[in-house]
């Protein structure tokens, strides 16, 4: 794998974080307790405490005035959870359980995106690794040649995949354990330390594997010298 992975602005990067936190953790939760203070039911409030996502994207989407892959991937999964809310027994208990669903479809489809021509790490992976801009796009579109770079995409995929559907069967169960409002905070916490869990392992994971191209790279070059400074057979 390649060290010439496309740049991505430390501030920018920072700026992103704290929306899509502010967006999805604090704002949802705030707005939980306050519904409920005032007597909206505790389904009604979280379909309403999920909205919030909608804002990041579209926060998103102006900021880039694009909607990537990524972003469009993001859309269509608010849409599935929306109808799936909506589908049965309006219980708030039962709308957990199907978010929780909803966790382990994306991690389904993850791993069902190692059939297509590119997984879908690859797009994430090129959101948070480039600073959107069209140059690093196409530096980060040109990195696929590499065979190194394609194992490397492939598995954090299935590693991502694998976690997701884990992480959701965990939910599932918490869910019959734990109150409606005990429950909204572990999902919104949970999410984040399964995230940042398989973030670190995507950080690690990628700088072993491209230590290890490095090394093989540096070996291949070293014996291409080695023979061509070989003195010839007579």
């Amino acid at each position: 794998m390649s060290d010439q992975t496309p740049a991505r602005n430390g501030r920018t990067a920072a700026l992103s974080w704290a929306l899509t936190i502010t967006f999805n953790v604090i704002a949802p939760l705030v707005t939980l307790n306050q519904l409920t203070d005032h007597g909206v039911s505790e389904f009604n409030a979280l379909l309403i405490s999920g909205l919030w996502s909608l804002v990041d994207m579209a926060i998103y989407i102006a900021w880039h005035r694009r909607a990537d892959e990524f972003a469009v991937m993001t859309l269509v999964f608010l849409a599935i959870s929306a109808v799936v809310a909506l589908v049965g027994p309006h219980s708030a208990r039962l709308l957990l359980v199907k978010d929780s669903g909803v966790t382990g479809l994306i991690g389904l489809f993850f791993l069902a995106t190692l059939a297509a021509p590119r997984p879908l790490m690859f797009y994430t992976g090129r959101k948070f690794a480039t600073d959107g801009t069209r140059e690093a796009i196409e530096r980060w579109n040109a990195l696929w040649e590499l065979p190194g770079f394609r194992r490397v995409q492939r598995m954090l995929t299935l590693g991502w995949g694998v976690g997701f559907i884990v992480e959701a069967a965990a939910r599932i169960g918490l869910s019959y354990r734990l109150t409606t409002t005990q429950m909204a905070t572990v999902n919104s916490v949970l999410t984040y330390v399964v995230l940042g869990v398989l973030i670190l392992w995507t950080i690690t994971y990628a700088k072993r594997a491209r230590a290890k191209g490095a090394a093989a790279a540096a070996a291949a070059a070293a014996a291409a010298t080695a023979a061509a400074t070989e003195p010839a057979e007579v």
